[in-house]
């Protein structure tokens, strides 16, 4: 690694637990915010990335707040990404301005976001860890519908046992609803929004999970299959829509939280230990982007900006990609950190 995007020095950091919303941070002086002397590439191959730090600001320069949710890119081009504040969903434009954002009633907790285009309209479905729920919004905020706690599922004994990271659609309109922070589980429900069945429990074994952090469609293949970041078992499983175990990738994932399909049939990978993977269309490693060299600093939320560095991340909580292949890394910082890696 580069000296330049070397870290110099340890401290002790405030550190938050994921689920838990932090204390309010102290602003860190512009200045502090270390500069590299020229660009800063990372990745390899067809996989090479000119590092855009901190791409995602308001524009009076105030922080962004607590990153602990979502990206997500809509039909405009805006990305859209989740904060603990009042601005539960914000919008940016091309310049990585902050052009929109909602969701005051759902400050602190709104985590898993999947976008799905329905009759030529976009929505966003959402999970809130702090609410109990999965939501189904429209881009401006109004909301549709709720799901609480799946009482039907006899694992519960009341709603604060459920806390909900991640949510996907199925084809025909089922749900899945991922339940990372809670007894971890994967909740079917049908069309309709009412409860099938659930899926894997705790545990380590093919079908099992340890934190089934993020969900993604998986349409790479001849039929759809739900993709679960497994991230405390530091891998990803497949299964099909009606639930049923089909493989797993296991090899080169750090704590994986979430991903993101590229245009090569590959899979951009959020790893919480400090840095994406990229995987090909056989969901084999190509390359990490970004990764940490000090390990005190990996899936530390209290990382301050004096220590930012082009070229690190330190926790990477959601990954997405746009048209044009350029990719988007939220950290899960309380300051709030949002990075744009430009595609070469």
């Amino acid at each position: 690694m580069s000296p330049r995007i070397c870290l110099a020095s340890l401290l002790l950091f405030a550190v938050t637990a994921p689920g838990q919303e932090p204390p309010p941070a102290q602003p860190v002086p512009a200045e502090l915010v270390p500069k590299p002397a020229g660009p800063v590439i990372v990745g390899t191959g067809a996989h090479r990335y000119e590092w855009q730090a901190e791409w995602g600001h308001y524009e009076d320069g105030k922080d962004l707040g607590n990153t602990h949710g979502c990206l997500a890119v809509d039909k405009a081009g805006r990305v859209l990404a989740n904060t603990d504040t009042e601005a539960a969903v914000v919008a940016f434009g091309a310049d990585g301005k902050v052009v929109a954002s909602w969701g005051k009633e759902f400050r602190g907790g709104m985590h898993g976001m999947c976008l799905r285009e329905e009759g030529g309209q976009e929505f966003l479905y959402l999970a809130h860890t702090g609410r109990h729920e999965a939501v189904k919004t429209t881009l401006d905020g109004k909301v549709l519908w709720t799901i609480g706690w799946p009482q039907g599922a006899g694992i519960y004994e009341n709603e604060d046992q459920y806390k909900p990271t991640a949510i996907a659609v199925a084809p025909d309109g089922a749900l899945f609803v991922a339940d990372g922070y809670g007894k971890s589980w994967v909740h079917l429900y049908d069309a309709d929004r009412k409860y099938v069945k659930s899926i894997g429990g705790p545990g380590s074994e093919p079908g099992k999970f340890k934190t089934p952090h993020g969900l993604w469609l998986d349409t790479r293949g001849e039929v759809p299959l739900l993709l679960v970041a497994d991230r405390e078992n530091h891998r990803l499983q497949w299964f099909t829509m009606a639930g049923e175990y089909v493989r797993k990738c296991d090899e080169g994932l750090e704590r994986p939280c979430n991903v993101w399909p590229l245009a090569d049939g590959g899979l951009a990978v959020a790893d919480l230990k400090g840095r994406v993977t990229i995987l090909d269309n056989k969901d084999k490693v190509v390359c990490h982007l970004g990764d940490t060299a000090d390990a005190n600093l990996k899936a530390t939320n209290g990382v301050g900006k004096e220590h930012w560095r082009a070229g690190t991340f330190f926790s990477p909580h959601s990954v997405c990609a746009d048209k044009a292949g350029n990719l988007y890394v939220m950290d899960w910082n309380r300051f709030g950190r949002i990075t744009r890696l430009k595609k070469l």
